[in-house]
């Protein structure tokens, strides 16, 4: 794709960005290249077609279960994520209309669901899997999901709201990625889709009142993940990204999509720990971790990284809070080569509901 030169508004400072008119900052970047806003492509779609943009063949690793070692190419997880979007719309009868709730620690399942139901627009609605009995009526009163997605340890606590549950750890969930048990009849097609609809419900943390649904449109997405293609840089390799934010936080589902655009291979933890964070880096070979201050806190510590080879490491992805300048400096004194990088996830016209 093309990318078109900036054009800023008059009384604009080409330097800094600034209009003194509006008295607002612009960006001195190039604009991104997104569909019209009524076009009928989901996000998934999109995350597809920027995904031509890679240099990576589709067999390159996908997602790595730091635990087992067990990996996905791209190739496969996006044939999976076919399947079980084809079976979804055509046995569960899930369309745009439905919600799925979904309940799940970081395992190699999420990013397949999570890009089967974008595909067919059915809202996402990832939350935390420890909450408690009386935090799921609440997500369950904002979100109204038609179906529940969990882990088998914790699907007892979604039986009282009697709605239909699949275990993502179950032989039924595995054969439904597999193959297609019927054809996706053309009433079930994606191009119903359209940039307008929403595309996930996330949460809010609930420190000013009581937790809050954030719904986020396919086009806040598809702007996500167009920015993702933008800073896509030339590599020898595909970048190795650690996780140890949850797929159900918005850094880590932001995440999830931008990987694929630039198809890097994504290391996951099902459980976390310092120590397995720090075995994990040095077994996979990891080039950048995506922390949040106090684990930055932590790396600082002598008495917390010795005895592991980071020697691949080549970024920290830091967010979720702001970081300090002197835990900053005290990182870059510790891994010189290592560059901090400081993110912000948001989505333009986000729209919060309680």
């Amino acid at each position: 794709m093309e990318k078109k030169a900036t054009t800023l508004p008059p009384l604009t400072d080409p330097r800094s960005g600034f209009n003194s008119a509006s008295r607002t900052f612009h960006s001195l970047k190039p604009p991104l290249l997104l569909p019209p806003p009524n076009a009928t492509i989901s996000a998934a779609s999109y995350v597809l077609l920027l995904r031509r943009n890679s240099h990576f063949p589709d067999s390159s690793t996908a997602v790595i279960d730091s635990t087992s070692g067990h990996r996905l190419s791209y190739g496969e997880l996006i044939h999976r994520a076919e399947n079980l979007a084809a079976n979804l719309a055509t046995v569960f009868k899930l369309s745009k209309s439905h919600t799925a709730l979904v309940l799940s620690p970081n395992i190699l399942q999420v990013p397949i669901l999570f890009f089967a139901l974008l595909s067919l627009g059915v809202v996402v609605s990832p939350a935390n899997p420890l909450s408690t009995r009386f935090e799921l009526k609440r997500l369950f009163d904002l979100s109204k999901p038609a179906v529940v997605f969990a882990v088998t340890s914790i699907a007892e606590k979604t039986s009282e709201f009697h709605v239909r549950t699949v275990l993502l750890d179950s032989s039924e969930f595995d054969s439904l990625t597999r193959s297609k048990i019927q054809p996706l009849s053309p009433t079930a097609s994606t191009s119903s889709v359209t940039q307008s609809d929403v595309a996930a419900i996330l949460y809010s943390s609930g420190t000013t009142g009581k937790v809050k649904g954030v719904m986020i449109t396919h086009r806040n997405l598809t702007a996500l993940v167009a920015g993702c293609d933008m800073v896509r840089t030339k590599r020898a390799e595909p970048a190795v990204y650690l996780y140890t934010v949850p797929y159900f936080h918005t850094y880590g589902f932001s995440y999830s999509l931008g990987a694929m655009v630039l198809s890097e291979t994504v290391v996951i933890m099902e459980r976390f720990s310092l120590s397995g964070m720090l075995s994990a880096a040095e077994r996979f070979r990891v080039t950048h971790i995506t922390v949040v201050p106090v684990l930055v806190v932590a790396m600082t510590k002598d008495s917390v990284t010795d005895g592991y080879q980071l020697t691949s490491l080549e970024a920290i992805v830091c967010g979720g809070a702001p970081l300090r300048k002197e835990t900053d400096e005290a990182f870059k004194a510790k891994f010189p080569k290592v560059l901090v990088m400081q993110v912000i996830i948001a989505f333009d016209f986000c729209i919060l509901f309680n």
